[in-house]
């Protein structure tokens, strides 16, 4: 097993360590909960919309795998939205933790450019291998954050999106929660 297939089965729980630093040495204030909480909810919003479009099959830890290629919503401006909301939903909580700053925030760095880029390097090589031209064309048009005009479009369902996403708002509701306890006992 790739250290990319790892990464990609157990993506769920790899920020788990981060974020038990991040409660252990929180040291929250009023201004860095609701600014963490902002950065946090836009990091889920950008998530949330992905897997509108994308659907629950990204939240499979299985293998990498897709049934279509979706270049539409967030997707026809950046490939990875999924991610990028990963990204700003755990740099929210870092910032509401408030832990050990900035160098906590250099590991959240770091060990996103790890996992992320080896799981990107997989997803991307199974989408060629799968789409052939077509994927070839989308990163093309869509390098980083551009439009891309979509051939297929997806029928995103937020009923649907919302059950995905249900864990991970929960974790961020929880989290908020412990950090809001900490902030008030401090």
């Amino acid at each position: 097993m790739t250290i990319g297939r790892l990464f990609f089965k157990y993506r769920s729980y790899t920020p788990l360590p981060l974020l038990v630093v991040a409660l252990v040495l929180a040291k929250p204030s009023l201004a860095s909960v609701l600014l963490g909480l902002a950065v946090a909810l836009v990091g889920e919003s950008l998530g949330l919309w992905g897997v509108l479009y994308a659907g629950s099959a990204t939240r499979t830890t299985g293998r990498v795998g897709a049934d279509r290629l979706v270049t539409d919503g967030p997707y026809a401006h950046v490939r990875n939205p999924l991610y990028i909301g990963n990204f700003f939903l755990s740099l929210g909580v870092l910032i509401m933790s408030w832990a050990w700053m900035p160098w906590l925030l250099l590991v959240l760095l770091a060990f996103f450019a790890v996992q992320y880029g080896t799981i990107v390097h997989e997803e991307e090589r199974f989408l060629a291998e799968r789409f052939g031209s077509t994927y070839a064309e989308y990163c093309r048009r869509v390098p980083r954050l551009r439009g891309f005009s979509n051939t297929e479009p997806s029928h995103p369902v937020l009923r649907k999106a919302l059950r995905s996403e249900r864990n991970s708002l929960r974790a961020l509701l929880i989290v908020t929660l412990l950090i809001l306890a900490r902030w008030l006992l401090l």
